[in-house]
């Protein structure tokens, strides 16, 4: 049997060569496609591969009846439809890791153009200027480097500093203090590595909780003359926060690949001399294009002969019976999972889930999956998903356990994810009601009744007369109404909590005033 293969968006030869060596793959490269060729054409393929141009809908997914793997050469698989090509039974690949030395030596050229000022000097050579005394740099060596987000690419721009001999410190909400010093690098918080660094470099994905992570408040923690580089998302920094650090001097140099909007035409911050920049080149090599071909060609041809994926991306086939019977608790188990991920700051190093009563019985390993994604998506973002979710927790050292047990508890099902960390165990349970959903229905030691959707404030207080109404009358001071509140305890006078779902999020200025009131212990913004 033969497989036929159309590549509709430029691909390196060199790198599609898996396909081309495989003798049961016809190879068609076509990208000059208009959407309704494209749609007429990819009726008689089998597989379909692409970079970012070509647009892979849900109308082109629905006119391709062969169809059996979509390939995406490089991480991101927006201008694809994963909804679409799951329902279809299309397996969806891409290549994460093929891009990871091109952007980490992409980062220490600008850190290394940021010091030596090389850009700002080839300029003024180009304009007959032979300027020695103004492009006067500094030396990398005996500096330190902060990295803020310690993943694939942080990981291979820690290793290559320490070669040029750099202090280097990091932060990443998966790195614990062990780690760090088997990477031989310093381990800090966010603050930490703001105020130790003289270059600092990000490497996180953009998600709610790290767009504009670098803002005015982070600038004024830094050193005076700090340089900081960007070659991971645009977003991540405050470019306007960043224009104003820079002419008020508290920032020397910026190295900027990636912008909030790209491309650019004119921007402010290419005006100052400070500033160099490059028009997103992080995977823009040679060898980047091809191994990220190979990767994807790879896992092609391992699907098309039945064969499992390396980098699947959308969810792999369920038999219908068994997704019929786990599909309503999907949308719980998520949300256990991403409950918790706001609950506990600290690493997490295991994570326990129990199936209790008629989840006993089914097939609940896609559940688990769904439930890790919840717990991971917090700070991975959109990367994760139900396929690569036990991989992703595999390579941040995180233990996943799995256990069916009788004890319901009086439920009929039930549901409950353990997390463990050097600071302790935390853990959520949550059932389906017969008619009203999802409930949360134990928070630790707590018992109660949440529906798991919307803005939530956590608290732990002292129970006393007046906690209650003086979180209450704080909140009305801001302009904050309370839809719900969950209350409990473990015995009169001890240790309580507040579950509040409010309708709108807190500022942090606000979160700060909570955790200062008399008999508040702690307060976190749970967003589900």
């Amino acid at each position: 049997m033969t497989f036929n293969v159309l590549i509709s968006d430029p691909l390196s030869e060199d790198g599609i060569f898996p396909l081309r060596e495989a003798d049961d793959v016809e190879v068609v490269k076509e990208t000059d496609l208009t959407n309704e060729l494209l749609k007429e054409r990819i009726a008689d393929f089998d597989a379909l591969l692409v970079r970012s141009q070509t647009q892979v809908t849900r109308e082109l997914i629905e006119s391709a009846p062969h169809l059996k793997v979509i390939g995406r050469a490089g991480v991101g698989v927006d201008n694809i439809d994963l909804e679409a090509a799951t329902e279809n039974g299309v397996i969806v690949v891409n290549a994460p890791d093929g891009n990871t030395n091109s952007a980490a030596e992409h980062t220490m050229a600008m850190l290394t153009s940021l010091a030596r000022k090389i850009p700002q000097a080839f300029y003024a050579l180009k304009q007959n200027r032979w300027d020695r005394k103004t492009y006067v740099g500094v030396e990398l060596k005996g500096k330190t480097l902060g990295i803020i987000g310690l993943g694939r690419i942080g990981a291979e721009v820690a290793a290559r500093a320490k070669g040029q001999r750099m202090q280097v410190i990091a932060y990443d909400p998966f790195l614990t203090e062990e780690k760090a010093d088997n990477l031989g690098i310093g381990y800090g918080t966010i603050g930490d590595v703001l105020k130790a660094a003289d270059f600092i470099t990000v490497h996180t994905p953009l998600l709610k909780e790290t767009k504009h992570i670098i803002n005015k408040e982070a600038f004024a923690q830094m050193k005076d003359g700090v340089q900081i580089v960007n070659c991971a998302r645009g977003g991540i920094i405050d470019e306007d926060a960043l224009y104003d650090a820079i002419v008020e001097k508290k920032v020397a140099g910026a190295g900027l690949d990636v912008f909030e909007e790209e491309p650019i035409d004119h921007h402010k911050l290419l005006e100052l001399p400070e500033v160099i920049a490059t028009p997103h080149l992080g995977a823009s090599t040679i060898e980047a294009q091809k191994n990220v071909a190979i990767d994807v060609s790879h896992d092609v041809v391992t699907i098309l002969r039945g064969g499992q994926a390396q980098n699947p991306v959308n969810m792999p086939s369920v038999p219908q019976e068994v997704m019929k019977k786990i599909e309503p608790y999907f949308y719980l188990s998520e949300k256990l999972g991403a409950f918790l991920a706001h609950l506990e700051e600290a690493v997490v190093e295991e994570v326990h889930i129990y199936y209790a009563g008629e989840l006993a019985d089914m097939e609940v390993a896609p559940l688990t999956r769904n439930t890790v994604k919840g717990l991971l998506k917090r700070h991975l973002g959109d990367h994760v998903n139900n396929v690569n979710a036990a991989y992703l927790a595999e390579k941040k050292d995180i233990t996943i356990h799995e256990q069916k047990t009788s004890t319901t508890k009086g439920f009929t099902n039930l549901l409950t994810v353990e997390i463990k960390t050097k600071s302790g165990t935390r853990k959520v349970a949550g059932t389906l009601l017969n008619g009203l959903g999802a409930r949360i229905v134990k928070v630790d030691n707590y018992s109660l009744d949440l529906v798991p959707e919307g803005h939530m404030v956590f608290i732990r207080h002292k129970d006393q007369p007046g906690a209650i109404g003086r979180v209450g009358s704080l909140l009305a001071k801001n302009d904050v109404n309370i839809a719900t509140m969950q209350v409990g305890r473990t015995e009169a006078g001890g240790d309580a909590i507040m579950l509040l779902i409010i309708d709108k999020q807190l500022q942090q200025e606000e979160l700060d005033q909570l955790k200062e009131l008399n008999d508040i212990y702690h307060a976190t913004e749970v967003d589900l």
